[in-house]
């Protein structure tokens, strides 16, 4: 019996193992199917075209050398972070085991480096939106963003930076925050904000306890105290005499309070509670600074206004009649090189003059060619008849003799658009990754061109925000093959990573471009009637739910895909609007530089070290700019 029971136990055991085999033959084969399936739905991204600015034009350049320092700069201040919150840590230290606080300090330094605070929800529709947890997104809270996304390919990055975060929610202002962020000087007011942080932690606890009544009286006269004296204070220099004596009663409050057994949880709890309203007004306050900050670069400068008013009197006050006349053959001479200029700045056109002339070897074969609306249309014209460094042709738009058909569907005059295009997604490690990218691109104005000059046959237009700094003549040297406009490439954006809007019409291959510095050939424009496929592609796009900015950008991708000549990168270096990163020497290379982005080189907001290329283009001893205050 004993044997017969023996065997009946060997083959249970043997039994046992074999179905533990096969529960680990089964769990081998699902882990590399979870993997792939992950991998799978970890490449989607979105892509969305947000904060268009109404000045200019943003740029296309990578961030490599901005980001090394923008990260260098994040790093120290995650360091300071880190140290704030074991300060506060060990200030609640008798609570806390000291096995639980080495714990808790390395989880906080792993933290930092790895934590997402505000993920992009990812979805195949609607829009991205930025948050503290991932919510469905709501288009109506998103005044102007439109979500362009579709496939991405699978980010390295093993973090999303918050920064980058940031910046794709709020824009170039982050960069200017981060640039221009100062430190902390008043330690007091500090210390004592970080006190009557623990304090109100304790507080509830406290209060409960049998028989402190005295002592709870005296933390809660202390917590009124330091409310009452921070509401009235903002620095050290407004903290009233006696404030050494305050600070040291709180700290003794503070040390007897953890001196009492009180429950962890309830300590928890106000701690979240205080962290959440401390949150809540930190980001009120951001949304708030950065909207101030779209104010600042969107509204024209007081002394640019008072120039174009200035200007606009003087032509009806003073004797302007046929300044045109003697140049009027130059205009239509197609042998001449012929620059087109679109802006209603009249600084900003006038140095982009300035510069080209400057630079040219032969000043007398360029003729510019500046459109313009209504409003600056007599400023402008009497401005360049005042100068008379080159020969200007100032056109208003709205007295233009064009086809009925263009005129019917042509819109306010506009100058270049700009867009700020952001893509979020899991990446291959299945960590949230994004990065922000800057586009600029022709508006509707630009496509006036062809029956704006019937007489010409190629064209090189300019963004009013430019630096010219060598000679372009070469430019109409250059053969497009076929091509109708020739624009330095920005592949780190294709027309495949936007979401097609339903309309499987594009090369996904295919990549964005930069407007600054266009060739154009009007004669091959005119022959795929462009201006037309545009249109077209308007009208198409109208229904598909999009935000106007959003529309206009894919359809002019789609109208010259496949039609752009590619020029060399040392024609043109974008980015001196938003990007921090470019040093001396890269500047010093291209041809043009282009100030794309909402730090422009006229306003106060302009990245300074950036703004001499533009000052040295610009008359200065002019009176009339003396009389405006206009010293940028």
């Amino acid at each position: 019996m004993k044997g017969g029971g023996g065997g009946g136990g060997g083959k249970r055991r043997w039994r046992g193992l074999a179905f533990g085999v096969l529960a680990l033959v089964v769990l081998s084969m699902l882990v590399p199917l979870s993997f792939l399936l992950g991998r799978f739905h970890s490449t989607y991204a979105a892509v969305f075209v947000s904060d268009q600015l109404n000045s200019a034009t943003n740029a296309f350049r990578n961030y490599d050398k901005y980001e090394s320092g923008f990260t260098r700069n994040r790093s120290k201040s995650e360091k300071d972070q880190s140290s704030h919150v074991k300060d506060l840590l060990k200030q609640l230290g008798p609570n806390i085991s000291k096995d639980v606080m080495k714990n808790i300090e390395g989880g906080s330094k792993t933290q930092t480096s790895t934590s997402v605070k505000e993920p992009y929800k990812q979805k195949t529709s609607g829009l991205p939106t930025s948050s503290s947890k991932v919510t469905k997104p709501d288009p109506r809270k998103r005044d102007g963003i439109s979500d362009l996304g579709e496939e991405l390919p699978g980010s390295r990055g093993l973090l999303v930076d918050a920064g980058k975060q940031c910046e794709a929610r709020f824009g170039s202002y982050c960069l200017w925050l981060q640039e221009h962020r100062e430190k902390m000087k008043d330690s007091t007011v500090k210390r004592m904000k970080d006190l009557l942080f623990v304090a109100r932690a304790y507080f509830p606890s406290i209060a409960k306890l049998s028989k402190q009544e005295k002592f709870s009286l005296e933390l809660k006269q202390n917590i009124q105290d330091f409310e009452r004296i921070l509401s009235d204070a903002s620095k050290d220099s407004d903290l009233p005499p006696q404030i050494g004596s305050k600070l040291e009663r709180m700290q003794t409050s503070i040390d007897k309070a953890k001196s009492f057994r009180v429950d962890c949880n309830n300590v928890y709890k106000k701690l979240s509670q205080i962290l959440d309203l401390t949150e809540d007004e930190a980001n009120f306050h951001m949304k708030q600074s950065a909207f101030i900050y779209r104010i600042a670069v969107q509204t024209m400068p007081k002394g640019l206004h008072c120039l174009s008013m200035r200007l606009t009197v003087d032509y009806f006050t003073s004797s302007t009649n046929d300044i045109e006349s003697p140049l009027a053959e130059k205009y239509l001479d197609p042998t001449l090189h012929h620059i087109v200029i679109f802006s209603k700045n009249v600084l900003a056109s006038s140095v982009v003059v300035n510069s080209t002339v400057m630079n040219a070897k032969e000043s007398g074969k360029l003729v510019f060619h500046v459109l313009t609306d209504k409003e600056n249309y007599f400023s402008m014209k009497l401005w360049f008849f005042r100068s008379k460094a080159a020969i200007v042709q100032v056109l208003n738009t709205e007295d233009l003799d064009l086809d009925h058909r263009i005129k019917a569907t042509s819109l306010p005059f506009s100058v270049p658009d700009e867009y700020k295009i952001s893509f979020t997604g899991i990446n291959n490690f299945s960590f949230l990754a994004s990065r922000t990218e800057y586009v600029s691109s022709f508006s509707r104005s630009h496509y006036l061109l062809p029956n704006a000059f019937p007489n010409l046959k190629k064209v090189v237009v300019l963004d009013d925000d430019v630096v010219v700094q060598q000679d372009l003549s070469a430019l109409w040297g250059i053969s497009l093959g076929g091509k109708v406009n020739g624009a330095v490439q920005a592949c780190s954006v294709t027309l495949g990573q936007l979401r097609s809007l339903g309309r499987d019409v594009m090369d996904k291959s295919s990549c964005a471009w930069m407007s600054g510095l266009n060739l154009i050939d009007l004669e091959r424009w005119r022959e795929l009637k462009l201006s037309q496929t545009y249109q077209r592609f308007l009208q198409q796009l109208e229904g598909a739910g999009q935000p106007v900015e959003a529309i206009s950008l894919y359809s002019t991708l789609l109208t010259f895909q496949n039609l752009i000549h590619p020029l060399d990168s040392s024609w043109l270096l974008s980015g001196l609007g938003h990007n921090y990163g470019l040093n001396a020497q890269i500047t010093r290379k291209p041809a043009v530089l282009h100030y794309n982005g909402a730090m422009k080189p006229w306003l106060d907001l302009g990245i300074p070290k950036y703004k001499d290329y533009w000052r040295k283009y610009l008359d200065r001893d002019d009176q009339i700019l003396s009389d405006c205050n206009i010293n940028p």
